[in-house]
């Protein structure tokens, strides 16, 4: 049986170590599914399986545990940057400022009562404390890129050769700081007497009140000798406007033209359009006609459909100009993207991959179909060396010294700064070099999910040899306590502000505040309570920025602050 002690007990086998890891992972997956409440906490659990194990002396070479720690967490803040590039620059809207400005500072005021509660309740001499209060600041905002980054700024201080304390403080605050989200958003309901009901009646009336462009469908009779042999995708791309031949009449004959229908003069056509481009289209094809050859459809039933867009002469159009309720008929009532939900404003840019639900009837669903590609097999096959291109330049560029005034050493974006800033612009603008960064919403998912789960173990298998005495003989509760505050007051603070400044509606709010504390549990129990997209919506259109903002304060409280110590 020695086979079986070795196994567990030589550190720098590479059987032990996957041993290690695989145990610390499985473990932590399935507790986290253990719902408390109705509230479980996920994947996060990982890192506390890793404490267990640390504490118990199951754990391996120190170089090694580092380096499955820092690729973990590039490959989990690339794929997130992946996600949210494409989405960052578009949530800038006139609404989008506002949710974001309040995002910024509930953000600050996270920061500022962490500082707060370190010098009213702990030993400012003690040079732990400061670290430890960081790792709280990031459990009790439930952001584990934060917590990674600023874990990897700590360890590129000389007076800090490990950083274990940032983990400890992290699982501190991390299980009240899910309940807390939920919790102060609810107390917001009921301290400003908000009804669910009258809010769901407002998010209805919003949209009786915006009606899509006002379609216009003109009978036109083919005059222009500059058509003849053409057919109406040359049509279309000549007259470059978003136009629907829904019915072609050609020697006695009507038929539904497609993409390859060619047009002789005398033709009648039945052509929909946007009603500003009414006059362009008539100059160009001809007159408008009375005759009534066209036998009127019965009323089609509507469909939804969910579309893939695959032809890549889509890539950074426009939801806007695209025009399809007026043009096609139809309305998109969804954009998903990397599993996503954006908002379907008119500036949003249209990516290969992006998934739009299209409601109309199954002649104008198909035409959408047709035009956007819906070709799900060109999606199959992945772009690895995107992925790795990104990786390369990211680390190049998050390894840039940055001299500041007042930091001791020059700041950097890091390993987690870095590659998610390149992720993030070549996720919205890889399209203009002919990057492919397209990979599906499952493969995302996997990648960020192994690199979150490699980050997580490394970090609480490290973290675990001094955790005990850190948090249980220490100030363990005060730190649970004062994570608690960190959690709620900016809540409170931020979602009554928005509420009676800016009259935004509650279920907008909470998923604002769920997006600026990237908490996919608090979304989720928005989404319980609320039939429209409104929660998605607010949380889609803080997420980018916070998420960038949270890595990227993590670092700076770290270099500035615990950098003077």
């Amino acid at each position: 049986m020695d086979w079986i002690t070795n196994l567990f007990t030589t550190q720098d086998s590479v059987a032990h170590i996957v041993l290690l890891y695989s145990i610390v992972i499985a473990l932590g997956v399935y507790l986290g599914k253990i719902k408390i409440g109705g509230i479980s906490l996920g994947v996060t659990f990982v890192l506390f399986a890793g404490i267990l194990a640390g504490h118990i002396g199951f754990t391996g070479p120190t170089q090694t545990l580092t380096f499955l720690q820092d690729f973990g967490l590039i490959l989990f803040v690339f794929m997130i940057g992946l996600q949210v590039g494409p989405g960052f620059f578009e949530s800038f809207g006139a609404a989008g400022i506002r949710l974001n400005m309040l995002s910024v500072v509930a953000i600050l005021l996270n920061i500022g009562v962490m500082f707060g509660c370190y010098y009213l309740f702990f030993d400012t001499s003690n040079p732990n404390n400061l670290p430890m209060m960081v790792g709280t600041l990031y459990g009790a905002v439930t952001n584990t890129p934060g917590l990674g980054a600023a874990n990897e700024a700590l360890s590129s201080l000389e007076s800090y050769d490990e950083a274990p304390v940032i983990a400890s403080g992290y699982a501190c605050a991390y299980p009240l700081g899910v309940l807390g989200i939920i919790g102060a958003t609810l107390a917001i309901k009921y301290f400003l007497n908000i009804s669910f009901e009258k809010e769901e009646e407002e998010l209805q009336a919003k949209e009786d009140e915006n009606p899509h462009e006002k379609p216009r469908v003109l009978h036109l009779r083919v005059e222009n000798a500059f058509i003849t042999g053409r057919n109406l995708m040359q049509i279309n791309e000549f007259l470059k406007r978003d136009i629907v031949c829904t019915r072609l009449h050609h020697n006695g004959e009507v038929t539904i033209p497609n993409r390859d229908t060619v047009f002789a003069l005398g033709d009648e056509v039945i052509i929909v359009c946007a009603e500003a481009d009414t006059e362009a289209i008539k100059s160009f094809i001809g007159p408008e006609t009375e005759t009534d050859w066209h036998v009127e459809d019965e009323k089609q039933p509507l469909v939804s459909r969910r579309i893939v867009v695959t032809n890549s002469k889509m890539n950074g159009k426009t939801l806007g100009s695209m025009h399809f309720s007026s043009v096609y008929g139809v309305n998109v009532t969804r954009i998903t993207r990397q599993g996503m939900d954006l908002f379907a404003s008119r500036n949003h840019h249209f990516h290969v991959g992006d998934r739009i639900m299209v409601v109309g009837t199954e002649e104008n669903v198909n035409r959408v179909a047709d035009v956007m590609g819906n070709s799900v097999k060109r999606l199959d096959a992945p772009n690895i060396a995107t992925i790795f291109v990104g990786i390369i330049v990211g680390i190049l560029f998050g390894s840039m010294p940055f001299a500041m005034p007042g930091m001791p050493v020059p700041l950097k974006l890091g390993l987690a700064g870095g590659p998610l800033i390149i992720a993030i612009l070549i996720g919205r603008f890889g399209y203009r070099i002919k990057l492919v960064t397209y990979t599906t919403t499952s493969a995302n998912m996997m990648l960020r999910e192994i690199g979150l789960v490699l980050f997580l173990a490394s970090v609480g298998i490290k973290a675990g040899n001094g955790f005990w005495e850190t948090v249980v003989s220490g100030d363990g509760l005060k730190y649970v306590g004062t994570g608690f505050l960190i959690t709620i007051i900016p809540i409170l603070i931020v979602g009554t502000i928005a509420r009676l400044r800016y009259r935004f509606n509650y279920f907008t709010i909470m998923g604002m505040l769920a997006g600026t504390y990237t908490d996919p549990p608090a979304l989720a129990y928005a989404n319980s309570v609320c039939n429209r997209e409104a929660p998605a919506i607010g949380y889609s259109t803080v997420y980018p920025l916070s998420m960038f903002l949270r890595i990227f304060t993590a670092q700076v409280i770290v270099l500035f602050c615990c950098g003077v110590l």
